[in-house]
């Protein structure tokens, strides 16, 4: 019932009663909408009968329905335009419900309260500003106000929306983390040739460590060819890369062989600029020209 868009607003001074026809403390019978008396039955003294709505009263709110007529007499002069049931009343003001004598403690009888009507009764009585009891031409204006703007939008005017919590710092820094492992990582077989070759390369730029004219190949290079992680590739299998350096090793290793025999003590034979070549003699003992050389005089002499 409260959830819905009030159709009327409006204050209105209000009292209290309970008609169960017990006849305690003024009781003057069942209600007259044939309804037995209950929590949230209240009494009006021109409101159709049926007619459904709620009030508010310091910030409490009681859901209602209009199922008596009254009251009588205080209502003259517009004074007191709305009966609260005694339950509903003790409630909203915090107090208590005598259920002996039919009185709310605290000895308030009366609260000014705002109401608001969501839907009118099919039952006997007027619609609209309400007047006082059997006086239908006496219509009590000032009790019907202007809806307030956050109410006729369809909330409750004690209602705050509920504010979305704020993410902290580590959670937000948790699902950074969950978003980065999803992405997959590269696997070794994609950068298996292009580190190869750049090993490679840069073994080539360095050259040999003894400055010489060996054409920069040592045998720490050689070393790293043949190093496992170069041959194969990341599946174990051997890689085309593998294979040229299987080849080429070999050679390369021969080719520094014979280079290390031509190493002499003075000038060494092949020199540039020298114009020797390989064999040729030079004035080393240990060179590899002089070396030929003594077999072929041998041979001679036989």
């Amino acid at each position: 019932m409260s959830n819905e868009t009030p159709i009327q607003h409006g204050e209105v001074t209000a009292t209290y009663f309970w008609d169960d026809g017990s006849g305690i403390n003024g009781d003057t019978g069942a209600p007259a909408s044939g309804e037995p008396m209950q929590k949230g039955l209240f009494s009006s003294p021109s409101w159709p009968l049926g007619t459904e709505g709620y009030i508010v009263y310091e910030g409490r709110k009681a859901e209602f329905f209009i199922g008596d007529r009254g009251p009588g007499a205080p209502s003259q002069g517009c004074d007191v335009l709305l009966d609260i049931d005694g339950k509903t009343f003790a409630e909203i003001t915090g107090e208590t419900w005598n259920d002996s004598n039919y009185t709310v403690s605290g000895g308030n009888g009366h609260l000014e309260v705002e109401y608001y009507i969501t839907e009118w009764g099919d039952g006997h009585g007027t619609e609209g500003a309400p007047h006082p009891f059997q006086q239908p031409g006496d219509k009590c204006e000032d009790a019907v106000s202007p809806i307030p703007e956050e109410v006729a939008s369809g909330g409750d005017s004690e209602e705050e929306p509920e504010e979305k919590p704020e993410e902290k710092p580590e959670e937000s820094a948790g699902k950074d983390e969950e978003d980065g492992a999803e992405e997959p990582a590269p696997t070794k077989a994609e950068g298996d040739s292009g580190d190869a070759e750049e090993g490679k390369s840069e073994e080539g730029a360095s050259g040999g460590g003894d400055g010489g004219d060996d054409g920069g190949v040592s045998a720490e290079t050689a070393a790293n060819d043949l190093s496992g992680f170069q041959l194969m590739g990341a599946d174990g299998v051997v890689g085309g890369a593998g294979l040229l350096a299987l080849v080429l090793i070999p050679a390369v290793l021969i080719a520094m062989l014979f280079a290390g025999t031509r190493r002499l003590n003075g000038a060494h034979a092949g020199a540039r600029g020298g114009g020797g070549s390989l064999i040729a003699r030079s004035t080393g003992r240990h060179s590899l020209g002089s070396r030929l050389g003594s077999v072929v005089d041998g041979l001679r002499r036989k």
